[in-house]
């Protein structure tokens, strides 16, 4: 994904403790990240930043409403989105590693861009199906809908029963 200027943080000019710092999200977010499923939305990301001599830890709380396609309708739904991460930098410039919350910085950095980790903060936000409360698909996706619903036969397989006899017979 393209790291956006808006979404960069200049720590070396900050003293040590607390910071904080507030971006929208706007249709340049949504078109770097690829994403066919957002299509936008109003998201506000709040991202409170401890600085100390060794590490910065970046609190990141993005809240708003993006806009996404109902999984079932495919209809337009604006889906209220509520998420954190915590992401931790260290400031060493020992040995370059990443895992999932420590990112090791070089010693000559002086800033850090966190549009890929809110990205990553908004897909972990999301439900894996993003579809209406029920009722509010559209009506007439839903009647085509419940006219291929296909009833199942609620008997289990009858093969079942007798591996369950041969199971009991067993014990």
């Amino acid at each position: 994904m393209e790291a956006l200027k808006e979404h960069t943080i200049a720590f070396s000019g900050l003293a040590d403790g607390a910071h904080e710092f507030k971006f929208h999200l706007d249709p340049e977010f949504y078109t770097a990240t690829g994403d066919e499923d957002l299509n936008g939305g109003q998201v506000t990301v709040d991202v409170k930043l401890e600085k100390s001599s060794t590490l910065l830890v970046a609190d990141m709380h993005l809240k708003g409403t993006l806009a996404l396609h109902c999984d079932r309708c495919d209809g337009p739904l604006d889906f209220p989105i509520d998420g954190k991460q915590q992401q931790i930098y260290r400031l060493t410039g020992e040995d370059e590693f990443e895992d999932d919350e420590l990112v090791s910085l070089d010693s000559r950095a002086h800033s850090i861009n966190l549009t890929h980790y809110i990205y990553e903060c908004l897909r972990l936000a999301l439900p894996i199906r993003h579809v209406h409360p029920a009722g509010q698909c559209d009506p007439e996706v839903e009647q085509v809908l419940n006219k291929l619903e296909v009833d199942h036969d609620p008997h289990p397989d009858p093969r079942w029963e007798v591996l369950k006899d041969l199971k009991d017979k067993q014990q």
